[in-house]
C-alpha cells in the first residue's frame, strides 16, 4: 500500500493512495487500517508529510562514493545524527534558507518510516517495524555545517527536510535506484545497493540506545553528486518503485 497524509478542512488525514483516489483513515496506518468512506482525488489533493515522527535519524556517509568526495575515507560504523522537527517540510514544499547561508545543498535519500515502538531489535527482524519507505531531501548548509565543524545548525534549519510524497510497503530496499534531478539535469545517481550498512543493520545499530516510535524516520544517506541549490530551482528526489519528491527553493 501507499500511505499519504493530506489537507483537509478539518485538518490533516491519513489516507491510502488508490489509483488516482486517495482513500481517507479513520487513523494513523499503523493503528491498524480502517477507512472512513472519504475519497479525494490525488491530483486535488496537498499532501502532508508521510510522517509524523518525534526524531528523525540521519546516517551520514552511507555510501563510500560520497564519503570520499566529503574528503573522508568510508566509516567503519554508522555515523550518527539527527535532524529537529522544525526541518519537517512536505512534497510540493517551498525550501529557504536564511540570508546568511551562502551554499545550500541538496542530498537526497531512501528514508525509512516505523510503525512500532523499536528497542534492540535484530537485523534479522528489521521489518516487523517497518511501515515503509519514502524519499527525503536533507537539506544542508554547506558553509554553516563546515564553519561550525558540526551538523546540527547547518542541518537543522527551518524546513530543511522534505520527505513525501508518501510511504509504500511495496518496494524491497535492498537494491533500488535513487536520483536526484536539479532543474531537470540528474545530479546524482545511487542504488541502495551500494549502502556502507544496509537496512537491518542500521535499525539494529539506532535502536542499541535510540528507542524509535511509530512514526520516526530514519534517513539512510546520500550518493556522491551533492552540490547547490539556488532561488528558482526544482529539485526532485526519485526512488525506484516508491515516488518523486519535488519542492521548491525560494
Amino acid at each position: 500500500m501507499k500511505y499519504a497524509r493530506i489537507d483537509l478542512p478539518g485538518g490533516a488525514r491519513w489516507g491510502v493512495v488508490k489509483g488516482e483516489d486517495v482513500l481517507t483513515l479513520k487513523k494513523a496506518p499503523f493503528e491498524g487500517i480502517e477507512y472512513d468512506g472519504g475519497s479525494y482525488p490525488l491530483t486535488g489533493c496537498k499532501l502532508l508529510a508521510p510522517c509524523e515522527p518525534t526524531k528523525i535519524v540521519c546516517v551520514g556517509k552511507n555510501y563510500a562514493d560520497h564519503a570520499r568526495e566529503m574528503g573522508a575515507e568510508p566509516p567503519g560504523f554508522p555515523v550518527l545524527f539527527i535532524k529537529a522537527l522544525n526541518t519537517l517540510n512536505r512534497h510540493e514544499g517551498s525550501v529557504h534558507a536564511p540570508d546568511f547561508v551562502q551554499r545550500l545543498d541538496y542530498e537526497g535519500e531512501l528514508a525509512v518510516v516505523i510503525k512500532r515502538r523499536a528497542k534492540n531489535v535484530k537485523a534479522k527482524d528489521f521489518a516487523d517495524y517497518v511501515l515503509g519507505y519514502t524519499c527525503l531531501n536533507d537539506v544542508t548548509a554547506r558553509d554553516v555545517q563546515q564553519h561550525d565543524g558540526q551538523w546540527t545548525r547547518g542541518k537543522s534549519m527551518d524546513g530543511f527536510c522534505p520527505i513525501g510524497p508518501w510511504v509504500t510497503d511495496e518496494v524491497e530496499p535492498s537494491r533500488l535506484k535513487v536520483e536526484t534531478r536539479l532543474n531537470g539535469k540528474a545530479v546524482q545517481r545511487g542504488n541502495t545497493a551500494d549502502f556502507i550498512t544496509d537496512i537491518p543493520k542500521l535499525v539494529e545499530f539506532i535502536t542499541a540506545c535510540i528507542t524509535l516510535e511509530p512514526g520516526d524516520v530514519i534517513a539512510t544517506g546520500t550518493p556522491a553528486g551533492i552540490g547547490p541549490m539556488v532561488p528558482g530551482d526544482t529539485v526532485e528526489v526519485d526512488i525506484e518503485g516508491v515516488g518523486v519528491l519535488v519542492n521548491h527553493v525560494i
